[in-house]
């Protein structure tokens, strides 16, 4: 699959902004991001975004105010990443959600990308350490009965993250 042929062109240094939805389908945040050179193959690319929130502790990973992220998304892939590395450049680790393949919309002079969270995380540090986060929320949403074919893709992707995590293969590349 080639980008072009499902998101307008998004050459590096184009802003974007980046709009996150629950697994409900409901807005959580929206943050301004621009299209970097990360070493991303088709039909992924990647954006820079700075962490402007507090200090957060997720699994192994730690965000800081300050952290610049590399988050890498996918038209065809259920899942993103986002590498969260210190002010001073070193990588703290690196924070995957499972999601539905991103779609970017542009209008007029705006491109949006929203990419819509599943409920399970992925996280990882350069020591090895993988950890699955938010299990039970997947477990408490009924989805294995409402929905199973979409909660064994859930657990499929999971499952393809955790491979990747611990063959350091892509999105889990940046050292």
């Amino acid at each position: 699959m080639n980008v072009r042929e499902t998101w307008p062109e998004l050459p590096i240094g184009t802003a974007i902004t980046c709009v996150k939805i629950d697994p409900h389908g409901e807005y959580v945040t929206s943050y301004p991001t621009e299209v970097i050179e990360a070493g991303a193959p088709e039909p992924w690319i990647a954006v820079r975004a700075r962490w402007k929130n507090k200090l957060v502790q997720q699994g192994p990973v730690t965000f800081m105010p300050g952290d610049t992220l590399h988050e890498f998304f996918s038209p065809a892939h259920p899942f993103n990443l986002f590498s969260v590395n210190s002010s001073d450049g070193e990588l703290r680790g690196w924070y995957a959600n499972v999601t539905y393949p991103t779609v970017v919309e542009q209008a007029g002079d705006e491109i949006r990308l929203f990419w819509h969270d599943l409920y399970l995380d992925v996280v990882a540090v350069p020591s090895g350490e993988i950890e699955v986060l938010d299990e039970d929320e997947l477990a408490e949403s009924g989805l294995l009965a409402r929905d199973p074919e979409l909660h064994a893709q859930i657990i499929a992707a999971k499952d393809e993250l955790v491979r990747r995590a611990k063959a350091h293969e892509f999105p889990f590349h940046e050292k």
